[in-house]
């Protein structure tokens, strides 16, 4: 067994930096994990990570505790303890407020406790240290396009004006199109105006959790104190709440406290309010009595927008025709789009080369293979016939009543969205029709998902079959 080591804690950290970098953006690598200084002892084996500040702490525990945690069971062959502590001036001394993530069992008000005794005398708005919020997530750096348009505008009136209109605001849409980044950015935008203002972001999942310890426990005054007094509650996912009774139960009352007192509430889902399964019909309701507004996946124009500002970001470069190519290559979201960026851009650095298509080509091959391999023409007819329920050789048969032309038409507006064919090339394979005829139909669907609740579920849905 080792004895206590920096050298080797060193050793173990930068390599577990080196497998985050693959999941990680490297802006973020950065600016969160690259100044943690970490100690091994070996008595515990457990890794401490010193962090400089209260609020990098709470940031790094709730962003990137779990994968670090991964990476480094992966690493290592003993179960490691990871321990997060706050950067003492010696580390001989280390503070009473270390917290150990996986054996803590402080609740809210040891951890508020903790806020105050830390801030005390330095200036510090304790509301920000709490709030979760991502600073580097704002409406600055959330490009806009059609996808995404009216949420992001419903949320900027949010941010200007909380607790008047648009409450609650409900966004839905895919996994990974910008969901998180909107409620974050609404959150910091009305730190910007109101920096005393009380805000907290949370996933479901972390709702779900504090509703247990308060019935554990019997601390329901503590979770009122939480969650009843906000000016502001953002909240992610609220689908986890299917079937989880006494959450439903606490989260409606704390939905009603918290529209008593004017103020806002902002959730996201996969799907719209009444598309909501096992979720109580009161609070289906009062979701839906707000705005509700959905996210697509990003079109052509803002997939390679989003491609040329990230690279930007990282002082980098990426030549137009390249960001076509990616785009054009990589449609289903922007989660998806930033991770095939990472790749084009650690392929670059690694092999000092410029950014190009062909290394865009070569750094992003299994994905074009998968791709290539999955997504066609003939695929696409049947997926949406077998929905529909129509016969295949309907996408290129002459017929043209309702039950047919609606289903048909989505299938070519499918085929231009998720194959490189040309208007042309998908005229002839739905039965030798004119490009114009292709053309009028992605056009219809495109306008009519924006409009069309339902239909936009169901293409989410026949996307989403497709490229899996």
């Amino acid at each position: 067994m080792r004895s206590t080591s920096t050298s080797y804690a060193s050793d173990i950290w930068t390599s577990c930096l080196d497998k985050l970098i693959t999941e990680i953006p490297e802006n973020q690598i950065h600016t969160w994990l690259k100044p943690v200084q970490a100690e091994f002892r070996a008595e515990q084996n457990s890794l401490t990570l010193w962090v400089a500040n209260r609020f990098k702490l709470d940031w790094i525990r709730s962003q990137y505790l779990h994968k670090i945690s991964t990476v480094l069971q992966n690493l290592q062959t003993d179960p490691i303890s990871i321990v997060l502590a706050l950067q003492p001036t010696t580390k001989t001394n280390a503070p009473s407020s270390a917290v150990n993530p996986q054996k803590s069992n402080a609740g809210l008000s040891a951890l508020i406790a903790s806020h105050v005794s830390e801030t005390a005398g330095t200036g510090l708005d304790l509301s920000v240290l709490k709030n979760h919020l991502n600073p580097t997530l704002t409406f600055q750096n959330l490009i806009e396009g059609s996808a995404n348009r009216m949420a992001r505008s419903a949320g900027l009136y949010v941010a200007g004006d909380i607790g008047k209109s648009y409450n609650p605001l409900f966004v839905y849409g895919g996994v990974g199109v910008g969901k998180t980044h909107l409620m974050h950015a609404i959150g910091n935008e009305v730190l910007l105006q109101k920096p005393n203002a009380k805000i907290l972001y949370i996933h479901a999942e972390q709702f779900v959790t504090d509703v247990v310890r308060s019935y554990q426990r019997k601390t329901f005054e503590e979770f009122k104190n939480r969650y009843h007094t906000l000016d502001l509650l953002l909240i992610d996912d609220v689908q986890f709440f299917a079937n989880k009774e006494r959450t439903q139960e606490e989260f409606f009352n704390a939905f009603e406290a918290l529209l008593a007192k004017k103020s806002h509430v902002v959730m996201t889902s996969d799907t719209y309010p009444k598309g909501l399964i096992d979720i109580h019909e009161r609070l289906v309701s009062r979701f839906d009595a707000g705005l509700s507004v959905s996210i697509d996946s990003p079109e052509l124009e803002l997939r390679v927008a989003i491609l040329i500002r990230k690279t930007a970001a990282e002082g980098l470069e990426m030549p137009e025709d390249v960001a076509f190519f990616v785009a054009k290559n990589v449609r289903s979201n922007v989660r998806e789009l930033e991770g095939a960026l990472r790749k084009i851009l650690a392929f670059s650095k690694f092999n000092q080369k410029e950014i190009s298509i062909a290394l865009a080509r070569e750094s992003l091959r299994d994905l074009l293979s998968i791709q290539n391999r999955q997504v066609s023409i003939e695929n696409i007819q049947k997926t949406v016939a077998d929905y529909y329920k129509i016969k295949v050789s309907d996408m290129y048969s002459k017929r043209r009543p309702a039950s047919i032309a609606g289903p048909r038409q989505i299938a070519m507006y499918l085929a231009k969205e998720l194959t490189k064919k040309s208007l042309p090339e998908i005229g002839d394979l739905f039965g030798g029709r004119d490009h114009t005829t292709v053309l009028h139909a992605v056009r219809k669907i495109n306008k009519d998902r924006q409009q069309n609740l339902e239909l936009n579920q169901q293409l989410h849905l026949l996307e989403q079959t497709l490229k899996n």
